[in-house]
């Protein structure tokens, strides 16, 4: 069992910086994906950034320029830097792996509250 904790998370002002760190249990060279989700309130829960075992990024266009997704394999954590904040972007944040080990595998971060005050 893998678990996912997120440090993190806060108030901050449009315009400023926050990061978000996930630390994860067990090491992270054979996850498949590590994302990070937002979901503001009556709101889906949306895929905001992944990265890939081979360090591919994706990011979803409302944050791309803005976000930069990173992970530190040695200390098995990924981190989303968040620029540029906008009060659109408040939401919970959560980190999520993924790996495929026979079937796939998903584990989920408890959530950070991200505020941005206009």
């Amino acid at each position: 069992q893998v678990q996912l904790v997120e440090p993190g998370g806060g108030l901050v002002q449009a315009g400023g910086s926050l990061r978000l760190s996930c630390l994860t249990s067990g090491s992270i060279s054979n996850v498949n994906y590590m994302e990070w989700y937002r979901q503001a309130p009556g709101k889906q829960r949306e895929l905001v950034a992944s990265i890939t075992d081979n360090g591919s990024t994706n990011y979803v266009d409302s944050v791309k320029g803005r976000f930069t997704i990173s992970r530190d394999t040695a200390k098995n954590t990924f981190d989303l830097q968040m620029n540029s904040l906008k009060p659109e972007d408040t939401a919970v944040y959560y980190c999520c792996i993924k790996l495929y080990k026979q079937v796939w595998w998903e584990y989920w971060g408890q959530g950070a509250q991200v505020t941005v005050s206009s």
